[in-house]
């Protein structure tokens, strides 16, 4: 298929699903967009195998046809768009990303259930059929799906694990059942303070699974029906709670969704993540995470990681603290990853990032016996347009390994 190609599929700036497809109309690749006409157009950009790799654009190379559906919001797309990747489990999405490097939206099997997201690894290795009441997914875009989740908290507050229902509270005698934080901020219904039945708990749990089942129009029928009959029993609070899930199902403020966790927003900030391993012999090794976004560091995400499964390995150490980052589905994805060293250590975190089903360019910062910068090796696009950034992030990454190595070692002396 060419750019010119895309004419006559009449594409609308609107959100919804786009759905590539090859020869008799086989099913190759699903996407969700804010506006389907830009987003389909983006695919024939020259950067596109930088930016979405080789299988993308043998992708484009063999579609012939793009089909559409339009939603009525980012949040609607982002959801249809798992509902038909899991049912149609088109090839490209299954190359772009592994099974067990997706995320899932899981809600557990109790008399009030919690609403998690799961990473697929996690999900096929620690969990058991019995504790699952309902599954979706695959969501190829875990920081759209923390987003999603976020809103939907807003419409449909539920219980996650640090809630903990009052029964199960361990109370001394003439204490009260203690709210957890969500509570207090009104993302919580009262689960924890027993403010909120099993029945009633039941009634938010079926809203959240038909709203993640992509039954979009029968959950607000059902809600504008629960709405009318509360007001003619006179349960005027009750059917001001359905008018205001109604309205916000309607007109949800899903602008947040509409970033594409492979590529930054046009114009924003360049994420730049740095990586470093420090240890003395071994002893006290510690793996850090700085970030450097349009020129300044972001202190408030710098991370630790005090490494637990290698000794005396920086490359094991720069894996282990990579694949613990990348359990945080919470944070933003960067544009480049930068590590202190050359080739045992990009190799290494090339690979991490590729099991995880991610495209992120590596950059290595080669340094002297003093530690200073000599050379950045790896992704040259990467390195031409961001070698400020890129140095700037790993002398801070250098900086706050020490700190902290050299403070746990002094702990470890008394």
């Amino acid at each position: 298929m060419q750019r010119e190609d895309l004419a006559k599929f009449n594409l609308p700036d609107e959100p919804g699903v786009y759905l590539f497809r090859g020869e008799r109309g086989k099913l190759l690749y699903i996407g969700k967009a804010t506006s389907l006409k830009d987003r389909v157009r983006s695919y024939f950009a020259k950067d596109l195998a930088d930016s979405r790799g080789e299988g993308i654009v043998t992708m484009v190379q063999e579609a012939q046809k793009v089909d559409h559906v339009t939603t009525d919001s980012v949040l609607e797309a982002l959801i249809l768009e798992a509902n038909l990747i899991k049912r149609h489990q088109p090839p490209y999405n299954i190359l772009e990303k592994s099974n067990r490097s997706f995320n899932y939206l899981v809600i557990t099997k109790e008399d009030f259930p919690r609403v998690l997201i799961v990473r697929g690894r996690e999900l096929f290795q620690n969990w058991k059929e019995s504790e699952i009441k309902y599954q979706f997914g695959p969501f190829p875009h875990g920081a759209s799906l923390q987003e999603a989740l976020r809103l939907v908290r807003d419409i449909f507050p539920f219980r996650d694990n640090k809630c903990t229902p009052c029964p199960e509270q361990k109370l001394k005698p003439g204490q009260t059942c203690r709210p957890c934080f969500n509570r207090q901020i009104g993302r919580c219904p009262g689960v924890c303070t027993g403010e909120m039945s099993k029945e009633e708990y039941a009634k938010t749990i079926r809203n959240i699974k038909d709203l993640f089942s992509a039954q979009f129009h029968g959950l607000k029928r059902r809600l504008e029906k629960e709405m009318k009959e509360a007001a003619e029993r006179e349960e005027y609070e009750v059917a001001e709670v359905r008018r205001r899930q109604v309205d916000a199902l309607t007109h949800i403020r899903d602008v947040s969704l509409i970033k594409d966790e492979y590529r930054a927003s046009p114009g924003g900030p360049v994420r730049i993540e740095a990586y470093d391993i420090a240890h003395t012999a071994g002893n006290e090794t510690v793996g850090v995470m700085t970030v450097v976004a349009g020129g300044e560091a972001q202190k408030t995400e710098y991370r630790k990681f005090k490494i637990r499964t290698v000794t005396n390995d920086d490359p094991g150490a720069l894996a282990e603290t990579l694949e613990r980052r990348l359990n945080h589905n919470e944070w933003t994805l960067p544009r480049v990853i930068a590590v202190d060293g050359s080739t045992a250590q990009m190799r290494r975190a090339e690979k991490i990032l590729k099991d995880a089903g991610l495209q992120i360019p590596v950059v290595g910062v080669v340094k002297d016996e003093f530690h200073h910068p000599l050379r950045l090796a790896g992704d040259t696009k990467a390195i031409a347009a961001h070698e400020k950034d890129i140095l700037l992030a790993n002398a801070e990454a250098h900086r706050f390994a020490i700190t902290w190595h050299r403070k746990r070692q002094r702990r470890g002396l008394f």
